[in-house]
């Protein structure tokens, strides 16, 4: 017995070091492995299930916007990464670069993309000549490396998966109408697939994407108090365009600037479901975004008709759309208990010679551990009733811990006590000044997370300075 529980008891409990607890999750449940390369990972089958079902869901929900894939290339010239000054800047520190082509030194330096902007900027000067070619609404699916100091697996690592979108159009009303459209697109994702609440809203000036007019984004909550930036959406204006040259004849025949966009969401959103929905027994996946929806395990399955019927109820399920394995290892029902449990199954279906005497199986969910005994003619519909409620039960739990560890301050005694002691979301007013989101960052390590789309009004002064208040924040310690 010692041994089956051995699983689960090499996790570090969240209560007694989160990121420990968060470490062991990622390695036990086989989502990603470390490689000899410093800060990046192999993401295992397991990992990269989840995200091919992030990918597919996200790509389906862009092209009903008629967003459109392409590729760029892996490298940045130089020269074409300095035309755009705020954005060169805000990513120096993080470039790597190409310096040799085999044994040749290369004349120019070769940036390993950051981010692409600059070049579908390029591509975009030559691409775009009328406004019969506008709008552009074009996306990738690829990686990026930025040299990060500190790295954790999928929340921060020098090569990372994302998608990317970059778009163009002929007005600044259009250029805003989709930065806000995407913005929303993500947030009906992390709520409807992965079951995580967000709050929308506008990043300050200080923390808006380099080169950008304004920088929108989404940010949750995780179990530890900690915000997680999960999507954002920028908005360009056309200031890459008069860097780049992206001109166009309008209908008046007189040439305009486009105005740009840029969105984006990562393989981060792996580590989001972990510390959101993970407990002491591992991983717990939303069952629309787990790769396998339920886990059949056949008990005493050296019986005669067990193993039968086991591939007999996986056919019925499949058959109703629901992602189903059947566990026919030689391991003990123990062990695959803790390994379905480790790996955050959503549900396992339990069926011995007794069930099948009895006519039905025991329905187990990863989440609250309730059992549903049902008959086998009701297996299938049963599943999917249980996997729809979980799928919902899980974002309201979510919501109220959130909502839970959001709080208010009004001075900044209370705010400095608030970020110190109440791990979450703190709401307060800001006067709009850099020196007061700098001055609350050096003393208390938060940061300001966004302007929320819906505003309240707190009181009438800023929490730092004590001067009138201009925008309600969401302020908070990050990842």
């Amino acid at each position: 017995m010692a041994k089956e529980k051995k699983l689960v008891e090499a996790i570090t409990s969240m209560e007694e070091d989160f990121a420990q607890w968060y470490t062991d999750v990622v390695k036990k449940a086989e989502l990603v492995d470390y490689t000899s390369v410093k800060g990046c990972m192999v993401i295992k089958p397991a990992g990269y299930a989840i995200w091919e079902n992030i990918q597919r869901e996200l790509d389906r929900r862009f092209k009903e916007t008629g967003v459109e894939n392409v590729y760029m290339p892996l490298f940045i010239p130089e020269s074409l990464l300095q035309k755009e000054k705020d954005h060169v800047e805000g990513f120096a520190p993080e470039v790597a670069w190409v310096t040799h082509g085999g044994l040749e030194e290369l004349q120019e330096r070769l940036c390993v993309r950051p981010t692409s902007e600059t070049l579908f900027c390029d591509f975009y000067a030559r691409d775009i000549h009328s406004h019969r070619d506008l709008p552009k609404v074009y996306n990738q699916w690829c990686s990026v490396v930025r040299w990060e100091k500190t790295t954790r697996p999928f929340l921060r690592s020098r090569e990372f998966l994302w998608q990317e979108g970059h778009t163009a159009h002929a007005t600044a009303e259009e250029a805003e109408e989709r930065t806000i459209q995407m913005l929303n697109v993500y947030a009906d994702f992390c709520e409807e697939e992965l079951a995580i609440p967000v709050i929308k809203g506008r990043k300050t000036d200080k923390e808006k994407f380099a080169g950008a007019e304004a920088t929108y984004t989404i940010e949750s909550l995780m179990h530890d108090g900690k915000a997680l930036q999960s999507g954002t959406s920028h908005n360009f204006g056309d200031g890459f365009a008069k860097a780049f040259g992206i001109q166009y004849a309008d209908r008046d025949n007189t040439l305009k600037y486009v105005h740009q966009t840029s969105w984006g969401m990562t393989t981060r959103m792996i580590g989001a479901i972990i510390m959101v929905h993970g407990d002491n027994s591992g991983l717990v996946l939303p069952p629309r975004i787990a790769p396998v929806q339920a886990m059949i395990i056949p008990i005493q399955q050296k019986k005669e008709g067990v193993l039968e019927k086991a591939d007999e109820m996986m056919a019925a399920i499949k058959k109703a759309g629901i992602r189903v394995k059947v566990d026919d290892s030689d391991k003990s029902p123990g062990w695959k208990f803790s390994e379905q449990e480790m790996r955050g199954i959503p549900v396992r279906i339990e069926c011995g010679p007794k069930d099948i005497e009895n006519g039905q199986a025991v329905i187990v969910r990863r989440d609250t551990r309730e059992k549903i005994v049902v008959s086998f003619e009701d297996l299938a519909q049963k599943v999917q009733e249980t996997l729809d409620t979980m799928q919902r039960e899980m974002l309201e739990r979510a919501r109220a811990h959130r909502d839970a560890h959001t709080y208010e301050a009004r001075d900044y005694e209370e705010f400095r006590k608030t970020i110190e002691e109440k791990p979450g979301f703190v709401k307060a007013m800001w006067c709009g000044c850099q020196e007061c989101e700098d001055k609350i960052k050096e003393d208390t390590q938060a940061t300001s997370r966004c302007i929320p789309f819906e505003q309240e009004q707190i009181s009438d002064k800023c929490v730092c300075c004590g001067k009138p208040a201009k925008k309600m924040v969401y302020w908070g310690k990050a990842y």
